[in-house]
């Protein structure tokens, strides 16, 4: 996609998913380190303030509307029968935040493989993962009557995330892998983990 300077008239764009289509034209075109917030702005007819009103930064695309997302994990786990064990109400909550429709698979896997493998983004990457953690972490203080801060809470945030990316490591390295399966697979160890001894 080449970047055009707005036209006169050419309505701004009000919505994170065309910023979010054309940020990710330019990132296949030109790789995410050689596109500039000057050149999204450009391809998407704003003003370089205008996409500051959307995300705070260029990596911040990447992660689309992630305090949604976030919420809408808060909701699912929130959501788990009380009587449900514990492991039970995180593995079903992980394996709930990832399932997608088919037809969103393609820019899923476009999305996670930037993420997971650009290096300018591994730093900023690190502040979604905790935020992340921690949601799992509240939902297992709750559950616990304990604190986020507790030792448990963490360990299962921490330990979730780490088998999470290990699925779509696996994933992404095989485009026949189905996500759902893989991770399915790998969140098993958290029922061995949490699971009665």
């Amino acid at each position: 996609m080449s970047s055009q300077r707005r036209q006169p008239g050419r309505p701004e764009a009000t919505s994170h998913g065309e910023i979010e289509q054309a940020a990710f034209a330019l990132f296949a075109e030109r790789g995410f380190d050689g596109t500039t917030l000057d050149d999204i702005a450009d391809a998407v007819g704003v003003g370089r303030r205008t996409l500051f009103r959307y995300f705070r930064s260029k990596n911040d695309i990447p992660w689309g509307q992630f305090d949604l997302t976030l919420d809408a994990f808060r909701r699912l786990l929130a959501s788990m029968p009380e009587d449900l064990p514990l492991h039970e109400s995180v593995h079903r909550g992980v394996m709930d935040f990832n399932d997608f429709p088919d037809d969103a698979m393609p820019a899923h896997r476009e999305r996670m493989r930037l993420i997971l493998t650009n290096p300018a983004l591994q730093a900023h990457s690190m502040l979604r993962y905790a935020e992340w953690r921690d949601v799992i972490a509240e939902h297992v203080a709750w559950r616990t009557r304990g604190s986020v801060t507790d030792l448990l809470p963490r360990t299962v945030g921490h330990v979730s995330l780490a088998l999470a990316l290990t699925a779509y490591d696996v994933w992404l390295a095989d485009e026949h892998a189905v996500l759902l399966e893989v991770l399915e697979e790998s969140m098993g160890t958290l029922r061995s983990y949490l699971g009665p001894s």
